[in-house]
């Protein structure tokens, strides 16, 4: 029996047991059954082929519930403050994402206008839409409503560049949109978040800008140039920033969602319900706006993925810098997570769809 298995065998045990502990009125001594459970569950799913693309996201869920069942572990220690960690967690991403980005990148626009154009304005015309709508009817306190909204004025994180190469989408599109989203975040955010949320919270738009260049711009603009004068001759670095930035932001969730705890109790499961929504229809939306503009299948997908995955870390450090991480920085710590679940499920279901041009891929090197 391989170690796999037996590992799928302690996931479900533990499982059962936490589940039995919740039924009979014993939820608080539950606690390490679900945390072992998400562990197991997350170390065995390495051994399938199909599952193993879970286990970041499992291993979120295991840390998210250690969070919720011991919260005083991941405020401070000996006064220290883990929160402060958030923006200098953030800027060590993003200069992680500009490492792996290129000048390049963004004369994608000359070579694809129209698909950067349709991806880029779908992004920042249906995301910060629906996260107003569904923040509007939701019924939370404002400062919770206006993190829905938040994560909807955000720009496209560096997962939807994975999840379009995996669904056979148009990754040279994908790169390029979320290189100019990002760059167009310093001042698209701060207006949109003015716009929807002004009503919801006080909007400092120009503090906002500020944040945003200083977690964003300046080090992207910073692994560009690393990556310019450097590249190929780091590999330690090419090597270990994924692994920095899965645990940057796993760590980014963790602190919000235990100094949001008490708020998550009461709210968490309509809240992943609206999450879960406005990600989803952000993939709905963006895919029929590039149907609405006769883009081919595989271009289609793209901005279905751009427009429906959202640079979340960065939202939860926008959330901080304005004091309201508790509150404004749940929607973003639990769009993270489950972005990355559907987003694979989706890639996983196109992967095995033909598009239906991949002929005319071939010949031109990039999708019509």
């Amino acid at each position: 029996m391989n170690i796999y298995k037996l590992l799928s065998g302690i996931a479900v045990l533990c499982l059962v047991v936490a589940i039995y502990l919740t039924v009979t009125g014993n939820l608080s001594q539950a606690g390490p059954f679900f945390i072992g459970f998400f562990i197991a569950l997350a170390i065995s799913f390495r051994g399938s082929e199909t599952l193993k693309g879970f286990t970041y996201t499992t291993i979120i869920f295991a840390a998210v519930t250690t969070a919720l069942y011991y919260p005083q572990y991941f405020q401070q220690y000996d006064g220290f403050k883990f929160a402060v960690l958030i923006t200098p967690l953030i800027q060590i991403i993003m200069f992680g994402m500009g490492t792996s980005m290129s000048f390049e990148d963004f004369v994608g626009v000359v070579k694809m206008p129209r698909g950067v154009f349709i991806g880029v304005t779908s992004h920042f015309l249906i995301m910060p839409l629906l996260g107003f709508t569904l923040a509007s009817v939701s019924g939370f306190p404002a400062e919770i409503a206006a993190g829905i909204i938040l994560i909807g004025c955000s720009p496209n994180g560096m997962a939807s560049n994975v999840i379009s190469y995996l669904a056979k989408a148009n990754l040279a599109l994908s790169i390029t949109i979320t290189a100019i989203s990002t760059m167009l975040a310093p001042l698209m955010t701060p207006m949109l978040m003015k716009l929807y949320a002004g009503a919801f919270v006080e909007i400092d738009m120009l503090r906002m800008m500020w944040d945003i260049v200083k977690m964003v711009i300046l080090p992207i603009g910073a692994g560009l140039i690393f990556n310019k004068l450097f590249s190929g001759k780091a590999k330690w670095l090419d090597d270990a920033m994924p692994l920095v930035s899965m645990s940057g932001i796993a760590f980014i969730i963790v602190i919000i969602t235990a100094a949001g705890r008490d708020s998550l109790l009461t709210i968490g499961p309509a809240l992943i319900g609206l999450v879960l929504i406005h990600n989803l229809l952000g993939y709905t939306l963006g895919y029929f706006s590039g149907k609405l503009f006769k883009m081919s299948e595989r271009d289609c997908r793209t901005i279905a993925i751009e427009v429906g995955m959202q640079n979340g870390g960065l939202a939860s450090g926008i959330a901080k810098e304005m004091g309201k991480m508790a509150t404004v920085g749940l929607a973003p710590a639990v769009f993270g997570p489950l972005m990355n679940i559907t987003g694979s499920i989706l890639a996983s279901y196109w992967h095995r769809k033909p598009t239906g041009d991949e002929e005319t891929y071939v010949e031109t090197g990039r999708a019509h």
